[in-house]
């Protein structure tokens, strides 16, 4: 389907991170669902940041279902709330710090102030919210460069945060930058996960438009997802 998604599980996803933070290089970690392939059919330069990423996660059970039909078996979402806050988790025991960036004023900051709480002694060393224009972006960069944390989570929504990360990858400095979409207002509290149940059956979709009708442009590129999965030619054919 043009894009590329590595087979790792959660704690694999980790240990890469880790490894990226260790080198001091630059980074880009995509958490690939199904809206994302959709988008990167006919948007070439999100195509390009995906396939270009040094680590792609499987963050949705749309991409399991394509992966199994097209021969391979993934054992697990990958998704970015998950992937933040287990950095979170670690980050007493590892030292790697965080930034985040995105979503409405204030969000970031009670995402980082319940995470605090969650383990003490994780290392946030900045916030900041994504309701910048184009003229205050040296500014933004320029703060997180000399914060200087291991992970940036970038929370602008899908596809501006992977461009954003793209364009700007560079002139961070910042060994791994990750987009989070909708992570930070969930982790803040002003936005609910759906309950455990929904999520092993593979209805969190449903979840997302009852809780917020304005999630349903994104949850009806599904249809379109599959469409274009049941187009593709499996491998062994």
């Amino acid at each position: 389907m043009d894009v590329c998604v590595h087979e790792v599980t959660m704690a694999q996803a980790m240990d890469t991170i880790e490894r990226f933070v260790a080198t001091g290089e630059p980074h880009h970690v995509v958490t690939l669902d199904a809206s994302m392939c959709v988008g990167a059919r006919h948007d070439a330069e999100l195509r390009k940041i995906v396939c270009e990423a040094e680590l792609v996660t499987p963050d949705s059970a749309g991409i399991l279902w394509a992966a199994k039909r097209f021969g391979i078996r993934l054992q697990e979402r990958v998704s970015g709330v998950e992937i933040v806050a287990e950095l979170a988790a670690r980050s007493p025991r590892t030292g790697i710090s965080l930034y985040l960036l995105g979503a409405a004023p204030g969000v970031a900051e009670e995402a980082a102030h319940n995470l605090q709480q969650a383990h003490p002694g994780c290392r946030i060393v900045g916030t900041g919210d994504g309701y910048f224009g184009p003229d205050k972006e040296a500014q933004v960069v320029e703060a997180i460069r000399q914060a200087k944390p291991d992970v940036l989570c970038v929370a602008m929504g899908i596809p501006k945060q992977e461009k954003w990360i793209a364009h700007h990858r560079d002139a961070l400095g910042t060994p791994v930058m990750i987009g989070v979409g909708g992570t930070l207002d969930v982790l803040s509290g002003r936005a609910r996960r759906a309950p455990n149940w929904m999520r092993r059956t593979n209805l969190e979709w449903l979840y997302r438009v009852i809780t917020n009708p304005r999630k349903i442009g994104k949850v009806m590129t599904l249809p379109r997802f599959v469409v274009m999965a049941m187009a593709e030619r499996r491998p062994a054919e």
